[in-house]
């Protein structure tokens, strides 16, 4: 899952894509798809694609986002924090930062300026989200990632209340682009019952 220089985008970006995904290669952990097990963060490379459909002129440094945001995840493993809600923030914290600071190495080494690096990582650690534009596309792939690949797991492990609060949590997050995005995609009749009864209820829904 590798991205090549388009002439609008120099060589050294495609090198970096090139690093971002042979190191997600390394991941242990495996996910199927199209009936082919794939390393799991090899295949967050979907994240990339959901930026180029909601932003067809997506910047340099929106797209190298896009690619590195789960940079490495699975060296930093859930349980490495308390299981508890305060764990789990203070673990996706440090996830953000991890995941920033491994880009900036890779970009570094591939000549990239600190400019654009700060920019990357910003984009990595949502840093002016909501009022920058580009961070809005990237929380809105981010959510468009997980109903359309993610979604359906989580339904059919977590009760139904969660799964709707989840999905409310989402849905208030993401741009009227990105909803309109959202509903247009397939969904079985479980996540389709779960998500008219999230939009129900939540306000960010009129």
């Amino acid at each position: 899952m590798t991205d090549t220089a388009t002439p609008a985008l120099p060589a050294r970006f495609a090198e970096a894509i090139q690093r971002f995904d042979a190191a997600n290669a390394r991941d242990p952990n495996l996910e199927t798809a199209d009936g082919i097990a794939h390393p799991r963060e090899l295949l967050y490379a979907r994240l990339t694609a959901w930026v180029r459909c909601l932003c067809p002129d997506a910047p340099e440094e929106l797209l190298l986002a896009a690619r590195c945001q789960h940079l490495c995840r699975w060296e930093i493993p859930r349980n490495s924090q308390p299981m508890t809600r305060a764990g789990y923030l203070v673990w996706r914290a440090g996830l953000k930062k991890f995941h920033a600071q491994k880009a900036g190495e890779i970009l570094r080494a591939t000549g990239y300026p600190e400019e654009i690096i700060q920019q990357v990582q910003d984009l990595n650690l949502k840093k002016h989200f909501p009022a920058d534009p580009l961070s809005r596309v990237m929380e809105d792939a981010l959510c468009l990632v997980f109903l359309e690949f993610q979604f359906a797991e989580l339904a059919g492990k977590t009760d139904a209340a969660k799964t709707i609060n989840a999905l409310q949590k989402s849905w208030q997050k993401m741009s009227e682009a990105g909803r309109a995005e959202a509903l247009k995609l397939k969904y079985g009749a479980r996540e389709q019952g779960l998500l008219a009864s999230a939009l129900q209820s939540s306000p960010a829904s009129a």
